[in-house]
């Protein structure tokens, strides 16, 4: 019989049960018209009830989750601003609803959190990570400028540093489009791994843990970034409220080992569950990074969070239409040439050269 565990105190398991609980506040959203990407996720949710607390006039709520939207827009409709609420069922890489949106509710600003995160699934699937982590963005950023969207920000990785899998290259396109001049202020927050949102390390530990185990280390040496979902939010608030442009990065603290933190979360639960070491998977790095070897870390501009000096990428209009066409043909030759062009430095690893492979000569188009 599997025992259920409590909730674990994230805050907590990363030594921070100090930190001060306090309302989160965005006056920029009063009476505005918003946008959220990625809506029913665990950020994208959270940004709409910051959005929905704040005064927001409309919020289009935009997910490809039907489940995960009919939560979060069943919640608006209960307890929030049902009338100010519009959830939208659909895709960043579907054009024309996009443009849809933009014309009918003119959203003032763009909060983009959709994205696929799962590093070793985005490795079996790259097409799919470069569709909707950089053309998708891409295609937002377009109409938001046509539509005369005055702020748009992106939540980003730290994957996107000096990238190692393709979720990180197309993250980081995504950060050259943000990074590109505009008439729409552009930035994007280079996040760590949030704590405790589904199907992450936390969570896997934590059902692990309720099975009797064993607990699944990757790699004795691997660590990682840390910040709860409140220090996510706050962050954001503080990139909307500003407003900035560009790439900023939090400070999230000293990384922590994975090992440790499932040996804390081991003896949290007071039971006897072995952890097992189980190897890399595709596209993991043992450290990830803050900033890459060829950016600078400016001063603070708003909070915690400070700009990234990081090069931008010629003819990024010509190469990310390349970039479409190629992923929309199936094209995995010319999509692996095209990131590489657009990443430098990035080498897609044998996971990622199989599936391209794989993929090629399949005639399917992007919704």
């Amino acid at each position: 019989m599997t025992i259920e565990l409590a909730a674990p105190d994230w805050a907590s398991l990363l030594g921070r049960a100090g930190f001060e609980n306090r309302p989160i506040c965005l006056p920029q959203a009063a009476g505005v018209r918003v946008l959220v990407t990625g809506a029913g996720g665990f950020i994208g949710a959270e940004l709409a009830r910051l959005f929905a607390a704040s005064g927001a006039e409309t919020m289009v709520l935009l997910d490809l989750c039907e489940q995960h939207l009919f939560a979060i827009a069943s919640e608006m409709e209960e307890h929030g601003p049902r009338d100010r609420c519009v959830p939208v069922v659909g895709s960043v890489c579907d054009a024309a609803l996009l443009e849809s949106i933009f014309a009918e509710h003119r959203p003032e600003i763009v909060v983009h959190a959709a994205a696929l995160k799962h590093v070793p699934l985005m490795e079996a699937n790259p097409l799919a990570a470069v569709a909707t982590n950089a053309l998708g963005t891409w295609a937002l950023a377009q109409e938001a400028e046509r539509h005369g969207a005055r702020q748009m920000v992106l939540v980003s990785t730290d994957k996107a540093a000096s990238p190692r899998s393709i979720m990180g290259a197309a993250k980081r396109i995504a950060e050259l489009v943000m990074l590109a001049p505009s008439r729409t202020l552009r930035s994007a927050v280079r996040l760590v791994n949030v704590i405790g949102s589904p199907g992450s390390v936390g969570p896997i530990f934590a059902e692990q843990i309720a099975r009797g185990g064993p607990v699944t280390v990757t790699h004795p040496a691997a660590r990682r970034y840390f910040l709860t979902l409140e220090e996510t939010v706050r962050l954001l608030a503080e990139a909307i409220d500003a407003p900035l442009a560009g790439l900023l990065v939090p400070d999230p603290g000293e990384p922590l080992r994975i090992g440790e933190l499932a040996r804390r979360m081991v003896a949290a639960s007071g039971r006897d569950v072995p952890i097992e070491l189980t190897g890399l998977r595709a596209g993991e790095k043992i450290d990830e990074l803050l900033l890459a070897p060829e950016e600078e870390l400016g001063p603070p501009v708003a909070g915690t969070l400070r700009r990234l000096v990081s090069p931008a990428s010629p003819y990024l209009d010509s190469r990310i239409e390349a970039l479409a066409a190629a992923v929309a043909q199936r094209d995995g030759d010319a999509t692996l040439r095209l990131v590489r062009e657009l990443v430098p430095g990035y080498e897609p690893g044998e996971r990622v050269c199989v599936s391209l492979h794989a993929h090629a000569g399949v005639a399917a188009l992007l919704p």
